[in-house]
């Protein structure tokens, strides 16, 4: 599964702006953030969609979907849940 590409970034926009707003998330390449020196979350694509990595706890990344927004939504609700408290 390939790091997403930027037509693919392109339709994340709106959640890509969200989780720009978040403190402590520091974008350091497009669509890909960290929080201090450590990933925390980044995009991939394949046929199947879009998908976002997000390390919400200490074993690694979760793999969630993000073709949709009803997908996009609970992302950022989880890592808004996960960054603020």
């Amino acid at each position: 599964m390939k790091h997403a590409s930027q037509a693919a970034l392109g339709q994340l926009e709106s959640l890509l702006q969200k989780l720009r707003g978040l403190p402590g998330l520091v974008e350091k390449k497009p669509g890909i953030f960290y929080v201090k020196s450590s990933a925390y979350l980044h995009f991939h694509e394949d046929p199947a969609g879009l998908f976002a990595d997000v390390k919400l706890n200490a074993e690694g990344f979760e793999r969630f979907q993000v073709n949709t927004q009803q997908q996009q939504a609970a992302l950022f609700k989880r890592v808004r849940a996960h960054r603020v408290g």
